[in-house]
């Protein structure tokens, strides 16, 4: 666990929490809940952007055709991840069309924790945070969960129908450790320690910063 003191006094406490695949960012973000937090879950709100009747799918429809959207008028998620896999440009094409879109979710999200649940602290749990240069300005503190490769590899394939090639791939499309955790002002080590250990590290960490 490692705290950097230099980016969080301020009087609205939103954090941002990001991870790689399998890091156990999730996981942190449920301990960060329990303690007061309210946790704004970035892949949910783009989810329901492309779900049935999601605003983002007549604009998806539109840019790359039927085939991508279900009988029911959401995403072929299927179909897309294919297409963005292994065409760059669809791919940036994509996020071009979604991040504006999810910047603007999350943003509601948070203005509705503190005015409409009285939330003292907010996390935004965005997988790619450290990718969008967008969101460094946007948190008091950014959280990073961290483990090795390995480790990551091994626990996605434990948990999902995912073949390690397939993990590879997510894996190179996201930052590398190095960058990520160059981003921490909060780092969280999730490798060969109990979940009792880690929520402790958690805790710890949260109280220091005035969440308890």
């Amino acid at each position: 666990m490692t705290l950097n003191p230099t980016r969080h006094i301020a009087t609205q406490h939103v954090w941002g929490l990001t991870g790689g695949i399998g890091s156990g960012k999730s996981t942190v973000a449920a301990m960060l809940a329990d303690l007061g937090a309210v946790v704004v879950d970035a892949d949910a709100l783009s989810r329901g952007l492309t779900a049935v009747d999601g605003v983002a799918m007549p604009s998806i429809a539109k840019e790359f055709g039927n085939a991508m959207v279900l009988a029911d008028g959401s995403l072929n998620r299927d179909s897309m991840r294919a297409l963005v896999f292994h065409t760059p440009a669809a791919k940036e094409q994509l996020q071009t069309l979604l991040h504006p879109l999810i910047q603007e979710a999350i943003k509601l999200a948070v203005a509705h924790a503190f005015k409409q649940q009285g939330a003292s602290h907010v996390v935004c749990d965005i997988p790619l945070l450290v990718e969008s240069a967008h969101w460094r300005q946007s948190f008091n503190t950014i959280w990073v969960v961290d483990c090795d490769e390995h480790t990551q590899m091994d626990r996605v394939v434990a948990r999902s129908l995912l073949c390690a090639a397939q993990v590879t791939a997510i894996m190179a499309n996201q930052t590398t450790r190095t960058q990520r955790n160059a981003a921490a002002d909060v780092l969280i080590y999730n490798q060969g320690i109990s979940l009792e250990d880690l929520r402790h590290s958690v805790q710890s960490v949260a109280n220091q910063l005035g969440l308890s």
